[in-house]
């Protein structure tokens, strides 16, 4: 073998390697995206449930309208945030609102007993269990996504293409808050 032939073969698995890299780091952002599309799928679903609920906890406790207005605007909030982190942060706060609702809905026994109102809870329940898989799902693939970017040698494809980390989407701060029950006090 000649120089020339080793060098031609060592620029090839050169060029062979980066191609994969460049590849793997497209597929890894391609799959967060798709992860992310699916929180949304499941974030949408249950903001179309919160005015169903709302609208059937008011029918038995209109003298609440604090609540109300509470889950409204963290709704809207949560479906005006664009990026992971407000969405963590908007959700938070929709949690803690939808709580409240629930904690509310403790004082009427007969919402409690209200078919719309259990089927309703039932939905919003097995939302919440989705939006939690879902999101499992979009973290792995984020930290997957990220450790191939800041790893080397990747890291050399991901900074010469401009590849950016992507967030996490987390519970946050509230997280700790957001697993324990509503304390309901009469």
């Amino acid at each position: 073998m000649t120089i020339t032939t080793i060098v031609l073969i060592v620029i090839a698995v050169v060029v062979f390697w980066a191609i994969f890299a460049y590849n793997r780091l497209v597929s890894l952002v391609n799959q967060a995206k798709e992860a992310w599309a699916d929180i949304d799928v499941q974030l949408k679903r249950r903001y179309d449930l919160i005015p169903n609920l709302m609208e059937t906890v008011k029918g038995y406790a209109k003298h609440e309208s604090s609540v109300f207005e509470n889950v409204t605007k963290a709704r809207t909030q949560a479906m005006q945030a664009g990026t992971p982190a407000e969405h963590s942060a908007s959700e938070n706060m929709l949690s803690g609102a939808l709580k409240s609702l629930f904690a509310v809905s403790e004082a009427y026994p007969d919402l409690k007993a209200n078919q719309n109102f259990l089927q309703l809870q039932k939905e919003l329940g097995d939302t919440e269990d989705k939006i939690q898989a879902s999101r499992r799902f979009y973290n792995t693939t984020v930290m997957t996504l990220n450790t191939a970017e800041e790893s080397f040698p990747g890291n050399l494809i991901a900074s010469y293409f401009d590849f950016k980390p992507m967030d996490l989407f987390e519970l946050g701060a509230n997280e700790q808050a957001a697993k324990e029950p509503v304390k309901v006090q009469f």
